[in-house]
């Protein structure tokens, strides 16, 4: 087998070893292997933050391969020129990758399967990124879920296979391909100075989430079904990031929550959960592809939401007057995450009290989450401004103030980002555009909107819409 032709494994957002459907299939093939990581133009396409922490990624999966005597093979470019040329000069005769499933990824990889097959090479797909594939959790009737609760209920049920460990075995070919640079690639230009800022919150790499992993399911899984609400506490995985960029496999985290559970761990059920709603998302991505630019009910396409505005500026630079708003807005520029709590409170003050069109947010989220998930981003937004599936209805208006008193009591999470003296506040100044003439030394701004004044307005714009069925 030692002189079987080459495979090329395309990776994307599955930089690990572990847990891994693709590679253990690899290994046991006995083919000599050539990793491969293309900046595509769909790839190219994302956000600021998000291009910078994919940069950290593949170089820690660069480094995991290597000490497995293999080397990540970096090219730019539309992903099927790519593959063909690596094809030829390796003289592999196959290309293999992990299933993505937003609508752009997906138009891509039919495109470069049927292009390869039509050409003589072996194009093979895996699972790896999901518990369970879109098509596979699927209503009595056939179709897809649109609402939550009962897709919980189906997927707990299904199997969820072992993870695989890391797999031996693995090799390279007699010669290599040439490779960019990493650092040519820029991935962190737009970052600018932030760079530097947000770097320090990041846990980079397959060993860093396995440590995550570990560390949540060692105490803080205990509390997680109230924690996990606490602003001031950090009662959550955090395993947010390292999904995204696949450096942990889901299996491996769903079967840690299942021992939990087992064990009799109080949170565990609750974690569970959290990790189906994110499979949630993805099914509707999957199955409804337009979740991320039209609003899912028709209905909303009339509701007098205002474009980009003076007022959603001031929210982008966590410059409200709302307290507990900025403090979310900021803590968001310089960790590059923001608590589940905090994003449905800066969602709804954007899209209610603001009146600002959903997708505005969707997009600054997409360009300041290090954590970005195309699908949690876009349920998310939708969800709560009440435009979505399973949605909370319009009228649940999040008030900043009192969310702020139940889930931050003694006031430490807004000082740490709001205090002038605090480090998460010049941290804040030390990245923000300079363009934006910020200083810590400004006194705070005045409300953009009185929270009860943004309360009526909004109310008053819904129950419009709803005597004018031409609106909402």
């Amino acid at each position: 087998m030692a002189t079987a032709a080459p495979l090329i494994l395309w990776f994307r957002r599955d930089l690990r070893l572990a847990d891994h459907p693709m590679l253990t299939a690899a290994a046991a093939s006995g083919r000599p292997v050539v990793p491969v990581f293309i900046l595509d133009p769909e790839t190219a396409a994302i956000g600021a933050a998000a291009k910078w922490r994919l940069g950290l990624a593949v170089a820690a999966f660069a480094d995991r391969l290597a000490g497995l005597g293999l080397r990540l093979v970096l090219r730019r470019g539309p992903a099927l020129g790519v593959l063909r040329g690596l094809l030829a000069e390796t003289g592999a005769t196959g290309v293999w990758w992990t299933r993505a499933y937003d609508r752009d990824a997906r138009a891509r990889d039919t495109a470069v399967k049927a292009a390869l097959k039509d050409a003589g090479h072996e194009a093979r797909s895996f699972p790896g990124h999901l518990l369970h594939e879109p098509w596979e959790v699927m209503t009595g009737q056939g179709g897809p879920y649109r609402v939550y609760t009962p897709y919980w209920k189906a997927a707990r049920a299904q199997p969820v296979p072992a993870p695989s460990p890391a797999p031996g075995g693995l090799f390279g070919p007699a010669d290599w391909p040439d490779s960019d640079r990493l650092q040519d690639w820029t991935l962190g230009r737009a970052m600018n100075r932030g760079a530097a800022v947000v770097l320090p919150w990041q846990r980079v790499g397959e060993a860093a989430a396995g440590d995550r992993l570990a560390e949540f399911l060692d105490g803080p899984v205990d509390d997680y079904a109230k924690a996990r609400d606490r602003l001031d506490a950090g009662g959550t995985s955090g395993l947010s990031e390292n999904l995204t960029w696949g450096e942990i496999g889901i299996r491996a985290v769903w079967h840690g929550g299942m021992r939990a559970l087992h064990e009799g761990r109080a949170g565990a059920e609750r974690f569970l959960m959290e990790l189906v709603w994110r499979e949630y998302a993805w099914h509707l991505a999957y199955h409804f592809p337009g979740i991320d630019r039209q609003n899912w009910r028709a209905e909303w396409d009339g509701f007098p939401w205002r474009a980009d505005n003076p007022d959603a500026e001031r929210w982008r630079r966590a410059m409200t007057g709302e307290p507990a708003v900025d403090a979310a807005m900021r803590e968001m520029f310089v960790t590059g995450k923001m608590h589940n709590r905090a994003r449905m409170m800066v969602a709804s003050y954007l899209t209610k009290h603001l009146l600002t069109d959903w997708r505005v947010g969707l997009r600054w989220f997409a360009d300041c989450l290090t954590d970005w998930d195309a699908a949690s981003n876009a349920l998310g937004w939708q969800w709560v401004a009440g435009s979505g599936p399973d949605a909370a209805p319009f009228f649940r208006i999040f008030n900043p103030a009192t969310q702020a008193a139940k889930f931050d009591p003694q006031g430490r999470w807004r000082a740490r980002w709001l205090d002038p003296g605090s480090a998460g506040a010049r941290s804040y100044f030390a990245a923000v555009p300079r363009c934006w003439g910020l200083s810590a030394t400004e006194p705070p701004p005045a409300p953009v909107i009185g929270l009860a004044e943004g309360r009526a307005r909004a109310l008053a714009a819904w129950e419009a819409g709803r005597a004018d069925p031409r609106k909402t």
